[in-house]
């Protein structure tokens, strides 16, 4: 863990966001290796055309979401971080939540990219991603969004 939460200082929303856009790049990597395997398999089974040919893009989107809300769950309740905040020196804290709480801010972000493929859905998911990020802005002092509130944490710069 990061160390104790006590007398923490809040992340800037920057620290954040640049963590965020870390992990976005590799879960990107992931997501078009998915889009091309998924691409290959329903080209070869015949049903490609399916959904006007969107059916691999929504799997991959739908597989890829899951596995980063997964990862986050994970490695927030493992290390208190993910890749991305160890690299910009933030947690999330307080350091001993439960994973039920954790469970619950993964779902409501990072969760929405799972519906990034769907057809007017994903407009929706992508309001609701922006909107998550502008709350952080006006949260004053401690920057927590819709997801912090619900898992009742806020996200710190590491102390030393």
């Amino acid at each position: 863990m990061a160390g104790t939460s006590a007398g923490a200082k809040p992340a800037e929303w920057w620290e954040r966001l640049v963590a965020r856009l870390i992990e976005g790049l590799v879960f990107g990597v992931f997501y078009y290796i998915l889009f091309i395997t998924l691409w290959g398999a329903f080209r070869t089974v015949g049903v490609l055309d399916a959904l006007d040919g969107r059916l691999p893009g929504v799997f991959a989107w739908l597989l890829a979401g899951l596995g980063y809300t997964v990862y986050d769950w994970v490695a927030h309740c493992t290390r208190g971080r993910t890749f991305g905040k160890a690299i910009m020196k933030i947690h999330v804290t307080p350091d001993d939540l439960p994973r039920r709480a954790l469970l619950k801010r993964a779902l409501v972000y990072p969760g929405p990219v799972m519906l990034m493929g769907i057809p007017v859905v994903n407009v929706l998911a992508g309001i609701f991603v922006f909107a998550v990020g502008l709350l952080i802005l006006v949260d004053k002092p401690l920057e927590r969004g819709p997801h912090d509130r619900l898992g009742r944490t806020r996200v710190a710069k590491d102390l030393g």
